[in-house]
């Protein structure tokens, strides 16, 4: 023996275990081949053939009538009306798989069965496949249907074709070790595929969980935001764990990598970390929570949602504003509706002296009230504030319960209202003038006094400004 060629196949090395699986893989491709070039084989590649291009015709004359027959159907329910649309788009693929079954079945009764070989191979992949486009139209996301489907659309071919075997080989040559570890191809396939089905489990679970605490009133908006995230969390975060326990990763070398990259991503990422946990702090101590009127800076809005990272707050003019959560804890936040959503306004104006200040008052109440945002349950106030240079100032306080409505546009209803009141009473309302008088030409004797800074004795340019 050749301790050099006949090595058993635990002592070849990658590279020699790849190549001697290649090999074998070819093998088998040959071998397919030599049977597929027969020349019964390429007739029945001609009737797969010639049943496509029927297939095609049938749906080229019925599609458009099946599609008139669905339109007209108003009043059936959505699923079913979507289930039409689905199985219509796929009709070519329908009918072909119904024909090539048929005709599987008829050949079956008047010759040999080895004469169906490649029939019937390309009636199960066609199957498959056809079986594997519906079923994944049931996921939502376009991204993961369709890594779902290419995925399931090779694994059933290398079954239906049996070459599961020669494939899991090739995959398995492949592999990189590190120490007593392994990772090959297969590993990761593996890997990959129970991550997937565990993650779609984990999130059909957090969108059913997810409804069903939103349902319940007894639970703040906050605590409910807070109770998803963790439901979130621990779902996605077992899945994750789960799907490389099966597939045989050590977990054990995986946490000291996760110990050395959550020290990195901590210096990195301070302030993603820092926005996390504020965004828990907002949850947990329920300062502001989905609804809520806030002011912070100059942005003025009600809070759309609360994210992991942003708060995302849509103002009157219809912009969205997405705060990082470490603003909302670390800056001032005015939060209009925290307790109740009673919101008092203020508004300053002034009238001239000439004016009762006692009439001003009652006739400033009783136009804030007529405004239809005003609440009646706490009437609104009038106070005099001081005497200013050119008029009497006023304050005029009154409540609303809809601060989410807007404030400016409730101040302008009230100015609005202020003014049509106070015309009908006679009030003004003062604004600075300014007089130029127009007085005679300095004499020119005068001249030298006014250089000196004595007043001239006629004439001059003289200003002067009253209150209106």
């Amino acid at each position: 023996m050749n301790p050099e060629t006949d090595l058993p196949p635990t002592d070849l090395t990658p590279f020699e275990a790849l190549q001697q699986t290649g090999l074998t893989l070819l093998g088998q491709i040959d071998t397919f081949l030599a049977i597929v070039l027969r020349p019964w084989m390429f007739y029945q590649l001609g009737i797969a053939l010639a049943l496509f291009a029927v297939a095609h015709l049938l749906r080229a004359v019925i599609g458009p009538k099946i599609y008139e027959w669905m339109r007209g159907r108003e009043g059936w329910p959505k699923w079913r009306i979507r289930l039409l649309v689905v199985l219509h788009r796929r009709l070519r693929m329908i009918l072909f798989v119904t024909l090539i079954w048929h005709v599987i079945g008829i050949m079956h009764q008047i010759t040999w069965p080895s004469r169906t070989y490649l029939l019937e191979i390309i009636a199960q992949l066609s199957t498959a496949w056809l079986v594997i486009a519906l079923i994944t139209r049931l996921i939502g996301n376009p991204a993961l249907r369709s890594l779902i489907r290419y995925g399931a659309w090779g694994y059933v071919t290398i079954w239906i074709l049996g070459l599961t075997d020669e494939a899991q080989a090739l995959l398995e040559s492949a592999a990189v070790s590190f120490g007593d570890s392994k990772l090959s191809l297969w590993l990761i396939l593996q890997a990959v595929v129970i991550l997937v089905a565990l993650v779609s489990v984990a999130r059909f679970l957090t969108t059913a969980g997810a409804a069903s605490i939103r349902r319940n009133e007894g639970i703040s908006p906050s605590m409910q935001v807070l109770a998803v995230k963790f439901l979130q969390v621990a779902l996605y975060g077992a899945a994750f764990f789960f799907a490389l326990k099966l597939a045989g990763v050590d977990l054990t070398g995986l946490a000291v990598l996760s110990g050395a990259i959550g020290v990195g991503l901590g210096f990195g990422l301070q302030k993603v970390v820092s926005n996390l946990v504020s965004g828990i702090i907002i949850l947990l101590d329920k300062s502001i929570k989905p609804g809520d009127v806030i002011s912070i800076g100059e942005t003025f809005g009600w809070i759309n949602a609360l994210g992991a990272r942003y708060v995302s707050i849509t103002t009157r003019d219809g912009k969205e504003y997405l705060i990082p959560n470490e603003d909302m804890i670390t800056g001032q936040v005015v939060n209009w509706s925290h307790s109740n959503e009673l919101v008092r306004v203020d508004i300053t104006f002034g009238t001239s002296y000439g004016d009762d200040p006692h009439l001003v008052r009652k006739v400033a109440i009783e136009a804030a009230q007529g405004v239809g945002r005003v609440l009646s349950s706490r009437p609104p106030v009038c106070h005099i504030t001081g005497f200013g240079d050119s008029s009497v100032d006023y304050i005029l306080r009154f409540w609303i319960i809809d601060p989410s409505q807007g404030l400016t546009n409730i101040r302008g209803n009230v100015f609005l209202a202020l003014w049509d009141a106070f015309r009908a009473q006679g009030i003004s309302i003062p604004f600075p003038q300014r007089e130029v008088r127009m007085l005679a030409e300095v004499p020119a004797g005068n001249g030298a006094a006014a250089g000196r800074g004595e007043a001239p004795g006629n004439g001059s340019d003289e200003v002067t400004e009253r209150p209106g």
